[in-house]
């Protein structure tokens, strides 16, 4: 079954985490010193607020819980002749998990993902300071993700 994600900016995480807290309904599931993720069923999403991107919104995505649904939206954005950087699998958000990115029309990031565990870490070994994760934004800055080949993976 597939679950929106929405990953949010703030500024502060504890008042960020108090609002959403009320406007949900619902702790979020996962609290770190920097970053704060719930999984609501109603509506069906996965978001998630840092105070390591951007304020606002900083991305979007597609969580899917397993690899047939991830090939199939891998399948869509494929036959859509979209430009995609298939991460593959990678540590990010404290978890890891197999990405692909793509960007909308006005640049808008949007991941399609399926996370397989959890993790300590926000993200890999060399921990980005700024920004999310391994956005198409961000490939390639040092501390964050250095693709081998942008076209068929990064963070390995």
């Amino acid at each position: 079954m597939k679950r929106l994600h929405i990953h949010v900016g703030v500024e502060k995480l504890d008042e960020a985490i108090r609002f959403y807290s009320a406007l949900f309904g619902a702790e979020p599931v996962k609290i770190k010193i920097d970053y704060a993720k719930w999984l609501l069923d109603d509506p069906r999403v996965n978001f998630a607020i840092s105070t390591r991107a951007h304020k606002g919104v900083d991305h979007l995505g597609i969580q899917v819980d397993d690899e047939s649904e991830l090939a199939e939206l891998r399948g869509r954005i494929q036959a859509g002749h979209l430009n995609v950087v298939n991460e593959g699998e990678t540590a990010c958000c404290y978890a890891v998990s197999d990405k692909s990115w793509i960007q909308d029309p006005s640049g808008l990031p949007w991941e399609a993902y399926r996370t397989m565990e959890d993790m300590q870490l926000f993200s890999g070994p060399s921990d980005p300071v700024d920004g999310a994760c391994c956005t198409p934004d961000t490939m390639g800055k040092p501390d964050c993700c250095e693709p081998s080949d942008q076209t068929t993976g990064c963070c390995s």
